[in-house]
């Protein structure tokens, strides 16, 4: 039996279980890969002030996030294509975050459609939105996450166009994978995912295919996204999309201080500093190092979040006190997904609370509102 101590353990069971394919749309950036190897290594910049002889119980990392009551400053990322990672991977994440007690954000590229997400669980999520050149169909998404009960809507904005990933193009990403000869042979060592595979129905994008008009077919994964997505994505549509939608507004991709002030202006009620992990811009700051002048222009009038490089509930701290109310985490979500499904989730929220709160009382605290800049040395 596997010992689940860190998220590194869950991480190297996901590389065992799941095809390569997969593996390199979750592990890779774009370009020289340079911003996802900074995202990891700012965070690990940033030392911590150890406090001693201090009263540290009780200790509560609970927070308010977007008006959700969540058990530690810590949302599930949008990630798309997590019913590729794990079969019904959307649901099986959504119930591990439903039964910790922190928000789970839906993708527009998930497999799993959020009307079937919504069947299969009891708490309303979050949706995001990635903007189509079809406004009809992406004022239908709205609509759609409305009708489920979706209690915040994510714009991200950091994906009018795609990335350089060349893993992506290498393996010629598609959803389902194409049945080609090496793609059989990965597979086939893998049978504890193929099977889940072979026992589901979701496995294409189910909030796309044969609900947008002319989409049947995505065998290109890449090539659809750079021909849909909206290339003309401006300020004044996002102001119609807040109205559009009576709920939190969270704006995602957000790495300089003046748009994070436009966020603000359009009555955003949260934004996320975040570069996409590493896989939009290579050479882009990380989000933990922006995080401050971020944080210093809007001040308390807005939300500020951070995603994009936080690997344990030590890299939540460390947010903290940087200005951060929360952290949004991706891949630790795909590695525990991949890994052991819904259980795997649960367990990867499980460490990332224990290492959040052990660090807090380490440096002196027991609630997390008490963790300031103080707390840490960033030089």
């Amino acid at each position: 039996m596997t010992v689940i101590c860190e998220l590194d353990d869950l991480r190297k069971l996901y590389h065992r279980r799941v095809p390569k394919m997969f593996r390199d749309y979750c592990e890779s950036g774009s370009w020289s890969q340079q911003t996802l190897a900074e995202n990891t290594r700012d965070f690990q910049a940033i030392h911590f002030r150890q406090r001693v002889a201090r009263n540290l119980s009780p200790r509560s990392l609970k927070t308010t996030l977007a008006g959700f009551e969540s058990i530690m400053p810590l949302a599930l990322a949008p990630v798309g294509l997590l019913g590729m990672q794990h079969a019904d991977g959307e649901i099986k994440a959504a119930r591990a975050a439903e039964r910790f007690g922190v928000p789970f954000t839906l993708s527009t590229m998930s497999i799993c459609s959020m009307e079937t997400v919504a069947e299969a669980t009891q708490s309303p999520f979050w949706f995001q939105l990635y903007v189509q050149r079809d406004r009809d169909f992406t004022r239908k998404l709205i609509q759609r996450a409305k009708a489920v009960a979706c209690s915040a809507l994510m714009v991200t904005l950091d994906l009018q166009i795609i990335g350089k990933r060349h893993a992506d193009h290498r393996n010629g990403m598609t959803a389902p994978p194409r049945l080609t000869l090496p793609n059989i042979i990965d597979i086939a060592r893998r049978p504890r995912w193929a099977l889940g595979m072979l026992g589901t129905s979701n496995r294409e994008f189910g909030n796309i295919q044969g609900c947008a008009s002319g989409v049947d077919d995505m065998k290109d994964l890449m090539q659809w996204t750079a021909s849909s997505f909206d290339h003309k994505l401006n300020w004044d549509d996002i102001k119609l999309f807040r109205d559009l939608w009576d709920g939190p507004l969270i704006i995602k991709g957000i790495l300089e201080a003046s748009d994070a002030e436009q966020c603000v202006k359009l009555g955003a009620d949260a934004l996320a500093v975040s570069n996409h992990g590493g896989r939009q811009l290579d050479g882009a700051r990380s989000a933990i190092s922006v995080l401050p002048e971020v944080v210093n222009a809007v001040g308390d009038k807005i939300e500020v979040w951070v995603d994009s490089g936080v690997r344990s509930g030590q890299d939540m701290i460390r947010a903290r006190a940087l200005g951060a109310r929360a952290v949004m985490v991706g891949r630790p979500l795909v590695y525990a997904l991949g890994a052991m499904g819904e259980e795997g989730v649960y367990r990867m929220l499980e460490i990332f609370h224990e290492e959040a709160e052990l660090t807090m009382a380490f440096i002196g605290h027991r609630e997390i509102d008490m963790v300031t800049g103080d707390d840490v040395v960033t030089s």
